[in-house]
């Protein structure tokens, strides 16, 4: 629930009502979009990945890491003479283990998704969820990962081609807008075990159907790193006297006198959701990272990038 203005009314009406020509409509305009916002995503990912040094290891693989000393016992053949003619020391050259996996990313197209407090100054919460995640794939395909999109009803083909990954899923995107089912949470999704899922959502959903999908994935061993999308009204409630909300995914309209009086329960309220959320996510080892849609992207995709190199790997909680 939340107040809404005309122009996000239409586009929740758009995705709710489901017909065919309706959800081609809303398609043609998020395709409209992602031709601005795969740009966009590349530039990020391109001055987040300036700045990266990366967590890297010694192990199998082609790139120069970093010469180290010789230890006690180290076998002949993995001594650098050359490197070990220029001291006193014997010196053996190591190489950056390199062990590509799959991340799988899933956006949150559903009707609440479609909304800006100030459409004229704000993104939609869509519109920034598909930009973390579009600059999120093309960070990843340039460390050499593999990226694939899933929707709730599995593992989602990519366009065919050899273009960059973040115009393939701005393509595979488009399409799944079309689908009404891409409007439920991400229920009964199989991944394989041991892969990461980078999930960018509002979680406006019942708390029971969230802690179910968390519980879900990381008993199939999937980690998963939550963006969780805001919009600064829905942080702060910054509307004062008689307003009417409106429900985007068939709630009821909703209308509150002085709503300015209801901002410290309502504080209480958003900090206890938080918390829970929080909770249940790094109860299942799961990384949560809200963001609000008033701030850097880039520093987003920054934490972003540190917490999938923090579970290189994966593993079953």
């Amino acid at each position: 629930m939340r107040s809404a203005s005309p122009a996000a009314r239409r586009d929740a009406d758009a995705v709710i009502s489901g017909s065919p020509a309706v959800l081609a409509s809303e398609a043609d305009r998020l395709a409209a979009t992602l031709a601005s916002l795969v740009p966009e995503a590349e530039r990020i990912a391109a001055t987040v990945a300036a700045g990266l040094h990366g967590q890297r290891r010694s192990g199998p693989g082609e790139t120069f890491w970093q010469y180290r000393p010789a230890l006690p016992g180290e076998p002949i053949t993995r001594i650098d003479w050359r490197q070990s003619a220029r001291s006193h020391k014997a010196y053996v050259r190591e190489t950056e283990a390199e062990h590509a996996q799959t991340i799988y990313l899933w956006c949150d197209l559903s009707p609440s998704m479609v909304w800006s407090s100030h459409p004229s100054s704000l993104p939609l919460k869509r519109d920034r969820a598909i930009l973390l995640l579009l600059a999120a794939a093309s960070l990843l395909e340039r460390s050499g990962e593999r990226v694939r999109l899933v929707s709730p009803n599995g593992p989602a083909d990519l366009p065919p081609g050899a273009g960059r990954i973040a115009s393939r899923i701005a393509l595979a995107l488009a399409s799944l807008a079309q689908q009404p089912d891409e409007t439920a949470l991400l229920k009964g999704t199989v991944l394989p075990p041991h892969s990461q899922l980078i999930i960018a959502s509002d979680l406006l959903a019942p708390d029971k159907d969230v802690t179910t999908l968390f519980r879900q994935l990381a008993g199939g061993g999937v980690r998963a790193h939550i963006l969780q999308i805001i919009d600064p009204s829905e942080r702060d409630l910054p509307y004062a006297g008689r307003i009417r909300f409106e429900g985007l995914e068939h709630e009821p309209d909703l209308v509150l006198p002085a709503v300015e009086t209801l901002r410290p329960e309502y504080d209480v309220v958003f900090a206890r959701r938080q918390a829970h959320l929080r909770n249940i996510a790094e109860g299942c080892r799961h990384t949560f990272q809200p963001h609000q849609t008033d701030t850097s992207a880039a520093a987003a995709l920054l934490s972003l990038s540190a917490s999938l190199s923090g579970h290189r790997g994966g593993g079953r909680p």
